[in-house]
């Protein structure tokens, strides 16, 4: 599943093509995704001015004119297109999963703009595009995540407080979105490997310094993904055709029985299992 980083690119990617732009027309080809697509959703939006693209968390929001919001979450395998009418056999994928070419079946809806059409392609339908009218619906809808890792109210004391007398480990607590939102698999490890804090360790075990770190590199960790365009899965691709190269610099997800990268260490990395999740981490600095 796409994390912060990636979603992020998405935004990015989608905000240079579609704000200011009016939607001309909703074509729908399969309303069943995880959550059906709403019936009056052509209706609505149509010749509606785009404002401005959004990132919630792993979510894209495209707020239009009217107070009128649609939220995109790409599930694991969705992905956005956008196609010129100049060239109908040419797709510039706005998302992290680079494809040859286009797989139609997968298209279930359209959005045709004068001069371009965006498909949102999902072949496995964990996807959804949902509409929500006016701001007080829409901080309603997100009400229980908790603060972007970006965000200032994502501190020391924010965390030292969520932490007291918390015995989930630390990997399973940082993953929680209602903790703090965006983080996922593959940064939880990464996160906690610079840290050189066990991910099995209990959350409220943790020592000032250990939630300092955690803290920095969050941040740290977060902002070089989304700079160097997120973490290649599936032939990444970002909107210019270079792939995500965050994948070339792990520490150590997906690096089982490789050397620790961390300076004065000779450990191994070991994958474990935490909570039915893969969970890699150095068995000599994170003990």
């Amino acid at each position: 599943m796409p994390e912060l980083p990636e979603v992020e690119v998405v935004k990015q990617s989608l905000e240079k093509y579609v704000i200011n732009k009016n939607l001309l027309k909703i074509i729908v080809k399969n309303k069943k995704l995880r959550f059906p697509i709403p019936s009056d959703i052509s209706k609505i939006l149509i010749n509606i001015k785009i404002l401005n693209v959004k990132r919630k968390s792993k979510y894209v929001i495209i707020e239009f004119e009217d107070k009128l919001f649609l939220i995109i979450h790409l599930g694991m395998s969705g992905t956005l297109h956008l196609i010129t009418n100049k060239n109908h056999y040419k797709n510039t994928n706005l998302s992290f999963y680079h494809m040859k070419d286009l797989p139609k079946k997968h298209n279930h809806i359209i959005f045709k703009f004068k001069n371009f059409s965006i498909f949102f392609n999902d072949p496995r339908r964990f996807g959804f595009i949902k509409l929500i009218k006016g701001n007080k619906n829409l901080n309603f809808y997100f009400e229980k995540l908790g603060p972007d890792p970006f965000d200032k109210n994502f501190n020391f004391q924010y965390v030292k407080q969520y932490f007291q007398k918390k015995v989930k480990n630390i990997k399973n607590t940082l993953i929680d979105q209602k903790f703090v939102s965006g983080i996922g698999n593959i940064y939880v490890s990464e996160i906690l490997n610079f840290s050189r804090v066990n991910p099995k360790k209990a959350s409220g075990k943790l020592n000032d310094d250990e939630i300092k770190n955690i803290i920095f590199f969050t941040k740290k960790i977060l902002k070089r993904a989304i700079n160097i365009g997120g973490t290649t899965i599936n032939n990444f691709r970002s909107i210019k055709g270079s792939q995500g190269s965050y994948q070339k610099e792990f520490r150590v997800y997906d690096r089982k029985d490789q050397k620790c990268k961390n300076k004065l260490c000779f450990g191994t990395i070991i994958k474990i299992n935490l909570s039915n999740r893969s969970t890699y981490m150095c068995n000599n600095c994170q003990k």
